[in-house]
């Protein structure tokens, strides 16, 4: 028998028996649909130790890395210490150090902190303003020693949290930020491995910071970044990612303009119809899709088509309308 530790809570699972059988068994309220390891419906998390290889199975491989399992698929070897998906978020108070301005309409927010704030490149936290209204953002930079969370915030128009970032936050101020959520990041195994990293919008923040962790960790495969806007204005680093591919051989960067006016050294058209005439065959790559919900949709039938497999792709969708 095996102890099962949930918040303060300690539950018994019997020899022979699931983490979720033992867990219903105690009247816990957890998410289940099939019990087969199928639907993924109670995906759960370790917080002390590396859960059975087998009930990681169907798990991308940046939920294994993070110690996510299938409640359903679990046979304990030892006790653990378990969160649900449905468990309070923590926030800590984070202290505005850079507000500035990236293009027209997205601000680039910096965000301190006095401890440290452990995350990994590409994934996302929510924001919390004093009424507690709450938003998602992506992590724009890497973890380093400036213990510093970067943002890049899109004004959305009518969006209360948007413009009240854009408008009225100033550098000094104390905004409250969740623990870091999401498996859309970069994983050094496979450094042989083409990247192909597609964003739209503000989608260039993740893999900003996707990019940088691949490049530090010396990736060796081919680096492609295509980021799409609807007129220049609204890209941004623009000369920055030239130049960083100037550096890095293996690195080639992209930027499409699907409006009328495309200027020289700009691809034209959607990035989807930039990519499907750029690639092939992409068997064996790994895909990461962030911005307008539906060009991920797109893009994940199309980088499937051509050969991705499905747990190479990654996608972090963004708000397009907010209320």
């Amino acid at each position: 028998m095996f102890k099962l530790t949930i918040d303060e809570h300690t539950y018994s699972c019997q020899e022979g028996e699931t983490v979720l059988d033992a867990l219903l068994r105690e009247k816990v309220d957890i998410s289940y649909i099939c019990k087969l390891g199928s639907c993924q419906t109670c995906v759960v998390r370790s917080l002390n130790c590396a859960p059975p290889a087998v009930s990681q199975t169907g798990l991308k491989d940046t939920q294994k890395k993070q110690h996510y399992f299938l409640a359903c698929r679990c046979y304990p070897t030892e006790d653990m210490t378990i969160k649900l998906p449905d468990q309070s978020v923590f926030y800590a108070e984070g202290t505005v150090v850079i507000n500035k301005m990236l293009n027209r309409n997205t601000l680039l927010l910096g965000v301190n902190f006095k401890d440290a704030f452990e995350f990994r490149a590409g994934q996302f936290v929510n924001l919390q303003r004093p009424d507690g209204l709450t938003r998602s953002y992506s992590i724009a930079n890497i973890p380093d020693e400036t213990n510093i969370l970067k943002f890049h915030i899109r004004r959305l128009p009518g969006g209360r949290f948007s413009e009240w970032l854009h408008d009225q936050v100033k550098v000094g101020d104390t905004i409250m930020v969740s623990e870091p959520n999401g498996h859309c990041f970069y994983l050094p195994e496979r450094s042989e491995q083409g990247l192909l990293l597609v964003g739209t919008g503000s989608g260039l923040a993740p893999l900003e910071g996707i990019l940088t962790d691949a490049l530090k960790h010396g990736h060796s495969g081919p680096i492609h970044l295509f980021h799409g806007c609807r007129e220049v204005e609204d890209l941004y680093r623009i000369e920055e990612m030239r130049k960083l591919a100037e550096k890095h051989s293996n690195f080639f960067y992209t930027p499409c303009i699907s409006g009328e006016r495309v200027p020289e050294g700009f691809a034209e058209g959607r990035v989807t119809e930039v990519i499907s005439a750029a690639f092939v065959d992409l068997k064996g790559w790994r895909v990461f899709l962030c911005g307008h919900p539906a060009m991920i949709d797109q893009m994940k039938r199309l980088v499937f088509m051509k050969g991705v497999a499905s747990s190479d792709i990654y996608s972090d969708a963004f708000l397009v309308v907010e209320v």
